[in-house]
């Protein structure tokens, strides 16, 4: 089969190198070939479309080899896909003993389990614990943007309040575009968007109220929000708690505290490029500062009256739930896809090569999709 081949780790995003389309790539076997990682009962599918995220370019880059790097070289990246189903898995019922509510022929969008690798080809093995068909009205490309950002958009959306102020730092993003309008479905009032883009950010299907671009402006210095803080910020980029932290007690806050119902949500670290070599390296970097942050904006009386309640949001379900959710939200127009205007990107060398970039560069206007065929 045509797919794409990485064939060594490029911390320094150089793809030319590493990363080439090839004609003569075996095709995956529900029968014959190992299961990748994690997949109790693999399917096979013809792949339509596959969504990018930073997870792809980090196991390219290799900052966390030990945990998401591949069983060898070369191997085939992406992890998010639509696609046809071609071959059931060898067992016809699901974990909870349920037969399996698809077929062959049938449209299903997926996402990868544990290891973001084995999409980027013509054809694929997903796991249909974590996936489902895809609704009449929804396209290939949006499908994969959508199973890929749309679900995380729809799990943080969850913590919202009817009648939140919100503020998303990374609003232009996959998660983030998503976000924008997932806010909404829960009750939020009032939505800020920061990011580069401030005309996309208050344009359909976005939608925000009001949006900075942080570049040239400065969110925490808004007089009006000062004066009237957001009741949850919403952190998609990285570094915007310890901002928080610097100016405490320096100017007013734009998020209410805890003991007031302020909430920080984010799904990265301080640093959003990192290094996780170990499952102690990962530990130290998302565990424990999230435990800690946790605990003290929730039982410290300084702390409570200064800092918003901090919550981690991260790891999606291990079963369908969350993807059928977020499809039907996108049947029934709640959700509209959010894909780069630079795609979708074509299954050929240059084509794979210029998404990369573009994902590496942490600045897609949407998510970053390849297209492998039109049907």
């Amino acid at each position: 089969m045509r797919a794409v081949q990485c064939k060594d780790y490029t911390p320094t995003n150089s793809y030319e190198s590493v990363l080439t389309v090839q004609d003569s790539v075996p095709t995956p076997n529900v029968h014959t070939d190992t299961p990748p990682a994690g997949f109790r009962n693999p399917m096979l599918v013809r792949v339509l479309s596959v969504a990018l995220a930073p997870g792809d370019v980090r196991a390219m880059s290799g900052a966390t080899r030990e945990l998401q790097g591949p069983p060898s070289f070369p191997y085939t990246p992406g992890g998010d896909v639509c696609g046809v189903v071609v071959t059931m898995p060898g067992e016809m019922k699901n974990k909870k003993g349920e037969t399996w509510k698809f077929d062959v022929g049938d449209r299903i969008a997926a996402r990868f389990v544990n290891k973001p690798m084995g999409m980027l080809g013509e054809y694929a093995l997903v796991s249909p614990d974590v996936c489902d068909k895809v609704p009449e009205g929804v396209s290939n490309d949006g499908a994969a943007a959508l199973v890929s950002s749309g679900t995380v958009a729809v799990i943080i959306s969850d913590y919202i309040r009817q009648g939140d102020r919100v503020l998303i730092f990374g609003a232009g993003g996959g998660v983030g575009s998503h976000l924008c309008q997932a806010v909404r479905l829960n009750g939020a009032s009032y939505v800020v968007g920061v990011g580069k883009d401030p005309e996309r950010l208050t344009s359909k299907p976005l939608s925000c109220d009001k949006a900075l671009n942080y570049m040239h402006d400065d969110a925490y210095s808004v007089e009006e929000w000062q004066n009237k803080p957001f009741d949850v910020v919403i952190d998609l980029v990285g570094g915007v708690w310890p901002t928080l932290l610097k100016q405490r007690g320096q100017q007013q806050s734009i998020v209410k505290p805890s003991n007031q119902g302020g909430r920080y949500l984010t799904t990265t670290p301080d640093k959003a490029i990192f290094e996780g070599r170990s499952m102690w390296a990962l530990l130290k970097v998302f565990l424990f500062p999230a435990l800690w942050r946790a605990t003290y904006t929730r039982i410290g009386l300084f702390s409570r009256s200064s800092l918003p309640k901090y919550s981690y949001v991260i790891g999606l379900p291990g079963s369908s739930e969350i993807v059928t959710r977020t499809l039907s939200l996108a049947a029934e127009g709640k959700i509209v896809p959010c894909i780069d205007d630079s795609g979708p990107f074509p299954l050929t060398t240059e084509g794979v090569r210029d998404a990369f970039r573009l994902q590496a560069s942490r600045h897609p206007k949407g998510k970053v999709v390849v297209k492998v065929s039109e049907k």
